[in-house]
């Protein structure tokens, strides 16, 4: 049996949508640069930030019914909106805050032939729609890019906590009284539940996991579902331990995860 810390080989079929074309940034602080991602964005056409669709798929089929409307935050160059199409999830709204993104993400749609999918320009952290105006929010590692220059986990910066609160607060503004918001993410459960469980929110949280080296969380939380006795994980109490693959170890998200959890 191969030991845990040994890289294992990678799948050649992932290595396409994995491997990022242009070189990350020196430094993690660039991922809040908008600089950064209207050049990156302008050179890549297309890169998955924690695994691929295929990976969470049937998660998203367990808790995204196909009559939904559903807004994605920050879809950048991912094949997110579109995978959820073909499965039949049509009434998407995709917001970026890169012009860039917006654009090429409009002609690529257009030239698929989904005319159905809206592309807008708009901060997460202030959203430019009406309360109670989507059945579900879902986001792919935009959230974890507030969190690069958090410090501690435990206790993050005032500045990376108010950030977050205002990203939550407007989610949980703009989904109807009985909406979910999908997060799928590299922050534990444990570091992530202290915001989520701020008393202004309505929702319950739970929690799975998917992936095959590092573990990906994805988080779902139901507006109006919270009660006094909500312990908020169905998953399992433990956080799952780290194998590597090489596929992980050569991608840049091994990269962003030494960032956001090196003072953990």
């Amino acid at each position: 049996m191969q030991e845990e810390s040994e890289p294992k080989l990678r799948n050649p079929e992932m290595e396409g949508s994995r491997k990022p074309t242009t070189e990350p940034p020196s430094t993690a602080l660039a991922y809040q640069d908008p600089h950064y991602w209207n050049e990156r964005f302008s050179k890549e056409e297309h890169y998955e930030w924690f695994k691929d669709y295929s990976h969470f798929r049937h998660l998203i089929q367990a808790h995204i019914p196909p009559t939904s409307s559903v807004l994605e935050l920050g879809c950048g160059n991912s094949q997110l909106c579109e995978e959820m199409y073909r499965d039949g999830i049509t009434e998407v709204t995709c917001i970026d805050l890169s012009a860039v993104a917006v654009e090429k993400m409009q002609k690529r749609l257009e030239a698929k032939g989904y005319k159905e999918i809206k592309v807008l320009e708009a901060d997460m952290l202030d959203l430019p729609f009406n309360d109670e105006c989507f059945d579900v929010v879902i986001e792919k590692g935009t959230m974890d890019v507030l969190f690069v220059n958090s410090g501690d986990p435990w206790n993050p910066r005032p500045e990376t906590v108010a950030q977050v609160k205002a990203m939550l607060e407007g989610v949980h503004r703009v989904l109807k009284p009985d909406g979910i918001f999908i997060s799928i993410s590299f922050g534990q459960p444990h570091f992530r539940r202290p915001l989520f469980d701020a008393p202004d929110f309505t929702w319950s949280v739970e929690w799975s996991t998917f992936g095959d080296g590092f573990h990906y969380f994805f988080n779902v939380l139901r507006k109006g579902k919270r009660s006094s006795s909500d312990e908020g994980s169905s998953g399992k109490n433990e956080i799952p331990s780290i194998c590597l693959f090489q596929e992980e170890l050569e991608g840049e998200d091994f990269i962003f995860r030494t960032n956001i959890d090196e003072n953990s």
